[in-house]
């Protein structure tokens, strides 16, 4: 198969789809690999690495795409991008289309069969090609809200840890998932004092057991939630429902009830944010003021440590993308039921039933998808 690469011109985002490593086990299995000069260059790769992988270096992402059966990307393709898939074409990248008509419809257009990297399963129910950027952006969460509170980003002026004798800032985590157990370890590790709201009383009993000396939890009932919410400086938003929109848990009517410079972490932004008042930002202009109540919403807060985050990713994605190569899409998909659960879009039809109840559009089963 041909593997195509084009560099990620989402603003702000400097991780890129294909590692050297990956390219070099992707040749190694009979494979072409196509880059576009410089895609790796943000996550500290130059061409010659990818040359001396085996690669083949071409000059812009038209080319990529033109030359390519299989793309594999980071984030989702942006308008440009879309318009240069085809027919028959497999994308392979993060989607997130439940809170985006206008790519969802640019993508059922395409005639491309469309893989997304969060809706991939695993035997444990977790969603593996999520997980290592959902580690980064949860351990990444407390950092950047910690910077969000800052008195001149507009923030209430508090330090995580505290100093002797004035106490710590009050941090709540909602969601005790992969994004939202980073997230209170980073936080407790700065020294804040920090709770984690869950609905799941399994989740909580696990990191009751496993975390109890260093965070607190907590039920993630509504009068619960609003009740913690009041008192807290900081609130990271870490709340995940695969594939779909992400649930409002904060509406703007209660930021009046919050402590005036408080900040807002929102994690689940890729998903359409899980507070009312949230609307995505880049890493270049990260915060916003409503209300008073500062919110960081930067969609693709993992591509702010890009080395780190692009390796991470690349381990996870590897073995999946060198099935689709090696076998062609349907035959993975056939062999791997948790692989066939990323696919949303294939041949103009969607085929993920949670962005169909998002989005209002008749959905094709994946296994009728694999026949057709």
């Amino acid at each position: 198969m041909h593997i195509g690469c084009p560099k990620e011109i989402k603003p702000q985002e400097f991780r890129v789809g294909l590692t050297p490593n990956a390219a070099r086990e992707a040749v190694a299995h009979g494979h072409t690999v196509t880059m576009e000069a410089g895609a790796g260059v943000g996550a500290g790769f130059t061409d010659a690495d990818y040359a001396d992988a085996g690669a083949q270096m071409v000059g812009t992402a038209a080319e990529v795409f033109a030359a390519a059966d299989m793309i594999v990307k980071v984030k989702e393709p942006q308008a440009i991008e879309r318009k240069m898939l085809r027919e028959g074409q497999i994308l392979f990248t993060y989607l997130h289309l439940a809170p985006d008509p206008e790519q969802t419809h640019d993508l059922i257009a395409s005639g491309a069969t469309c893989i997304a990297y969060e809706t991939v399963t695993d035997d444990r129910g977790g969603l593996p090609l999520l997980a290592p950027m959902s580690e980064v952006a949860g351990r990444l969460a407390p950092q950047v809200g910690a910077w969000t509170l800052q008195k001149a980003n507009g923030g209430r002026g508090v330090l995580m840890g505290g100093v002797p004798g004035v106490g710590p800032a009050k941090v709540v985590v909602i969601g005790g998932g992969v994004v939202g157990t980073h997230a209170a370890k980073i936080a407790a590790g700065m020294g804040s004092d920090v709770t984690v709201l869950d609905r799941s009383l399994p989740r909580l009993r696990y990191l009751d057991d496993v975390f109890g000396g260093q965070f607190k939890t907590s039920y993630a009932s509504a009068g619960n939630t609003i009740e913690l919410v009041r008192e807290a400086d900081l609130v990271v938003g870490a709340v995940l429902i695969p594939g779909a929109a992400a649930p409002k848990l904060i509406s703007r009517a209660q930021l009046s009830e919050m402590k005036p410079g408080a900040a807002l972490v929102d994690v689940a932004i890729d998903q359409g944010g899980c507070f009312e008042t949230s609307k995505a930002t880049t890493h270049q202009d990260p915060i916003y003021d409503v209300d008073g109540i500062m919110h960081y919403c930067v969609a693709n807060m993992p591509g702010a440590v890009a080395r780190t985050s692009t390796i991470a990713l690349g381990n996870a994605t590897m073995p999946f993308m060198l099935a689709l190569a090696d076998k062609g899409w349907r035959q993975a998909c056939e062999d791997d039921p948790h692989l066939l659960n990323g696919l949303n879009v294939h041949a103009g039809k969607l085929t993920y039933f949670a962005v169909g109840k998002a989005l209002g559009i008749d959905v094709l089963s994946p296994q009728l998808a694999l026949k057709a």
